[in-house]
């Protein structure tokens, strides 16, 4: 038997995960597993069956299962019970879905394979195989763009990537404005911009304003990409969590602007954070930083301390709402009730708001 061989292979945006698409004589399928550092929370590499290339057999491949191989697909299951041709390398393109942990497998333009990110955090493999008919344990049925979500999202994600490939139709300049001018209208001219991206996509940058009282920082470009795991985790509500974008603010009678600006240096670390560690950001989060002010030991993130500063709502993205979320120091004393109970960034968050505190930080005593 010959063996199994990787035909191609493709790391998401940030190198967490990989994807490949292997062969041997008997069948294809589309894997994707996690970097090694991050195993232990991702033990399992998640699989797809793509297509028989020997004729289907009629019971579930019990055998090659037993010898630790990829088992064929069932002919009650396959679209085609015959033979179907190895894959080409040169017809093959893997495209990362926008959040960065599910893969589509496309071949010579067409759609064969769908492992969806959220599929990532549960506890078994889930996917989607053009050439299956019929649920199984191996697969679900791929079908159309009009009967299965997972198809009309992988043909949506491929429209993203054209769209930031091709230059002339480039949703940055477009994206940028309407950030900046939003921020404008609430917080005055722009006086500073700092790309927060290394040169690497997405583009993500922090607009500095300021007014009597007050320096203010705000983040662009995040709300870019969903973050990971929403859509597992608010399912039909996930619009309203996936897409944010973080705010700093501090009183000007305590800090000069070098000082501010180094404070604000912290929402531009977390920006990369929901896809560096494959995790999402929301209301009462917590977050460890160096960048904390002196005696401080990182922040909370809340859209509610916000309220000091007044509502404003910020410009959609990819037909989703963008979410506002202030960065608050906390206290080590802080960062530990909050992280030591079932929603205890939400409790905080409360004690905080009840306690006076705002948006634009101001030297204080420790809550807790």
């Amino acid at each position: 038997m010959r063996q199994s061989e990787i035909i191609a292979e493709v790391s998401n945006d940030k190198k967490t995960l990989f994807a490949i698409v292997e062969q041997d004589e008997r069948v294809v399928y589309l894997y994707i597993y996690a970097r090694e550092d991050l195993r232990e929370r991702f033990p399992r590499m998640r699989g797809c069956w793509v297509r028989n290339l020997s004729p289907a057999p009629q019971q579930d491949d019990s055998e090659a299962l037993a010898h630790g191989l990829p088992p064929m697909l069932a002919a009650q299951y396959c679209r085609s019970l015959e033979a179907e041709a190895p894959l080409d390398p040169a017809g093959i393109q893997i495209l990362w879905n926008e959040s960065d942990d599910g893969a589509a497998l496309w071949y010579h333009g067409l759609l064969l394979a769908v492992i969806p990110g959220w599929s990532l955090y549960i506890d078994h493999s889930v996917s989607y195989s053009a050439g299956c008919i019929q649920q199984n344990p191996l697969t679900f049925p791929l079908g159309s763009a009009s009967t299965n979500t997972q198809y009309a999202l992988a043909d949506k994600t491929r429209q993203f990537w054209r769209d930031w490939a091709h230059e002339e139709h480039n949703p940055w300049p477009k994206i940028q404005r309407n950030f900046v001018a939003c921020y404008e209208q609430r917080f005055g001219p722009a006086v500073k911009y700092y790309a927060i991206d290394q040169g690497t996509w997405p583009p993500m940058a922090i607009s500095q304003h300021e007014d009597e009282e007050n320096y203010y920082f705000f983040t662009m470009g995040m709300s870019i990409r969903p973050m990971p795991q929403i859509e597992l985790i608010f399912n039909d509500e996930a619009e309203h969590y996936r897409r944010i974008e973080l705010a700093f603010a501090v009183g000007k009678e305590y800090v000069d602007e070098a000082n501010a600006v180094q404070m604000a240096s912290a929402i531009s670390s977390y920006a990369q954070l929901p896809w560096e560690s494959l995790t999402w950001l929301g209301e009462g989060h917590t977050l460890v930083s160096q960048a904390a002010p002196l005696g401080y030991e990182g922040h909370i993130i809340s859209s509610a301390l916000g309220a000091s500063v007044g509502k404003f709502a910020l410009p959609g993205c990819y037909g989703d709402p963008v979410t506002l979320l202030w960065a608050s120091p906390l206290f080590a004393s802080e960062l530990e009730f909050a992280q030591s109970r079932p929603n205890g960034g939400q409790e905080l968050v409360a004690m905080m708001t009840e306690a006076g505190v705002e948006a634009v930080f101001a030297p204080r005593a420790p809550l807790v």
